[in-house]
C-alpha cells in the first residue's frame, strides 16, 4: 500500500527499487549495465543526495548530471524513446510505493528533468551526425 515519501529512507527506497527496473529492464538495463558499466555502489548514493534534494530541500548533491549523459550518447546513441522509458519506469515506481503531494512532485520533477535532457542529448546526436 502506498505511503507518504517524506524521508531520506523513503527517498533510498524509491531509487533502489527505480534502479532494480532499471536494470532488469531490456530496453535500460543493457545500456546502464554494459555501455555505461554503472558502479552501483557510487552512483546510488549520488541519486539518493540528487533526489533527497530535489524532494526534501537538502543540498547534499553536488553533481552535474548533463555531462555524463552527453559522454554516454557519444558511446551509445540515447533516444527519445529511452527517456520515455525511464520516465514510464520512474512513474511506475513512484506509484507502487508511495501517494501524496512529495510523490506527485517527484513524477512531476523527473518529467521536466527527462524533458530537459532528452532536449539537450538530441542536441548533442544531432551535433555528432552532422560532424560525421
Amino acid at each position: 500500500m502506498p505511503k507518504l515519501l517524506e524521508t531520506r529512507e523513503d527517498v533510498e527506497l524509491m531509487v533502489n527499487q527505480f534502479y532494480q527496473k532499471i536494470r532488469q529492464d531490456a530496453e535500460l538495463g543493457y545500456i546502464f549495465e554494459e555501455v555505461a558499466h554503472i558502479d552501483w555502489e557510487l552512483h546510488l548514493p549520488k541519486m539518493y543526495d540528487f533526489w533527497e534534494g530535489i524532494l526534501l530541500g537538502t543540498a547534499n548533491y553536488m553533481g552535474r548530471p548533463m555531462p555524463p549523459h552527453f559522454r554516454l550518447t557519444t558511446k551509445y546513441t540515447l533516444t527519445p524513446e529511452h527517456f520515455d522509458r525511464w520516465l514510464h519506469l520512474f512513474f511506475e515506481n513512484v506509484d507502487a510505493l508511495f501517494e501524496g503531494d512529495i510523490a506527485a512532485e517527484a513524477k512531476y520533477r523527473a518529467y521536466s528533468i527527462a524533458t530537459i535532457m532528452n532536449q539537450r542529448v538530441q542536441q548533442v546526436n544531432a551535433q555528432i551526425s552532422e560532424e560525421n
